[in-house]
């Protein structure tokens, strides 16, 4: 008979974390699940985004209200909207949706672009290569994003997806070697983009490949909810940007 090892369970007896992603997405909760620490909780609603077309990444806020009012219900202390392609599709469409969720919900609200704009200054990085599995429009958008946030894009590398289905196909080995094949050397750090994609795990590994500091989506925002909520614990096993006290 095979024996079932039990994992913790966490209740959110320290704090409770609603998350809004988009339906197709199926990475960004097996590796929160992975990386969250002991005592706070994840709960999860989606809005309907499967596709990468400037017309899917507007459609999946037409009604972003109905997802706060269903995460209301179960009290949480923070909200995320995670997702990196629309958070960054500009300032304005940022505050909108967050604004509008705050409203709703009457929590906190951080989003997906704030969390990996925090994350990048934290580890001190300003000369930034982005590598992510967008097509081209959706690229130029988040680079530009970046920029006017103060960061300098000396390297942008994509693995053009058309949809989640594809973006799950490329393992997380491919994403490395990816990785490693983009490096340049004036950089000072390496974002490797998007919620919806097999990177978290490989992040240590390639802090030590290319001497730089990595993150990801998801490990940004996971970082960002628990330093927002001041549960510090270091995380390890994902890059210096958790493991950090």
């Amino acid at each position: 008979m095979q024996r079932i090892v039990k994992n913790r369970i966490n209740y959110g007896t320290r704090a409770r974390i609603g998350v809004v992603l988009p339906s197709g997405n199926r990475a960004a909760e097996p590796q929160f699940s992975a990386m969250v620490p002991e005592g706070v909780s994840l709960h999860w609603t989606r809005l309907g985004l499967v596709g990468t077309t400037e017309a899917d990444l507007l459609a999946m806020v037409s009604d972003v209200e109905s997802a706060a009012r269903l995460l209301k219900d179960v009290d949480p202390q923070l909200l995320l909207f995670h997702c990196t392609a629309v958070s960054t599709y500009s300032v304005a469409l940022e505050a909108e949706v967050v604004s509008r969720l705050e409203s709703t919900s009457g929590c906190k609200v951080v989003a997906t672009s704030q969390a990996i704009t925090s994350a990048l200054r934290a580890l001190g990085v300003s000369r930034l290569v982005m590598i992510s599995p967008y097509p081209e429009h959706i690229n130029l958008r988040e680079s530009g994003f970046l920029r006017d946030a103060g960061f300098d894009i000396v390297g942008l590398k994509s693995i053009e997806c058309a949809n989640v289905e594809e973006m799950m196909a490329i393992s997380s080995e491919r994403w490395q070697s990816f990785a490693e094949d983009s490096r340049i050397e004036e950089a000072d750090g390496y974002l490797l983009s998007c919620t919806a994609v097999q990177t978290a795990e490989v992040v240590e590994a390639l802090e030590a490949s290319l001497g730089k500091p990595v993150i990801t989506s998801n490990t940004a925002a996971l970082w960002h909810c628990l330093r927002t909520l001041d549960v510090n614990d270091p995380i390890y096993g994902y890059g210096r940007l958790l493991s950090a006290k």
